[in-house]
């Protein structure tokens, strides 16, 4: 129930993320279902991965680094799902810290 729970907040914050950023597109809510689990699953498998690669870049940046892991994973993701796509890598710099920003309130705000 809590997976289900987390999913349906991520589904929300794509969403939030669409409307508030140009050029990160959805083309519909089950776009955005399928591409909340493909996030979830890439960072529970693969993000430990490269992050543990980066870790001397991101010493040295002072964290950039891992930004910029999360950056290209969100890149990536959207390449593999249809329907949902990415102008750029600047729209994904700017949607990489929207998500993150609105991922965390609402995971705040469902705590309370």
């Amino acid at each position: 129930m809590k997976l289900l729970f987390r999913l349906g907040i991520n589904v929300l914050a794509l969403l939030v993320v669409e409307r508030l950023v140009p050029g990160f597109v959805l083309s519909d809510i089950w776009t955005a279902v399928i591409a909340a689990i493909v996030i979830g699953i890439v960072n529970t498998v693969i993000k430990p991965v490269l992050q543990i690669i980066a870790l001397p870049i991101s010493v040295l940046t002072l964290g950039l680094g891992a930004f910029l892991v999360n950056v290209l994973l969100l890149w990536a993701t959207s390449t593999f799902v249809p329907g949902f796509y990415i102008a750029g890598f600047w729209t994904a710099v700017v949607a990489s810290i929207v998500l993150s920003l609105v991922t965390w309130f609402l995971h705040k705000l469902a705590r309370e």
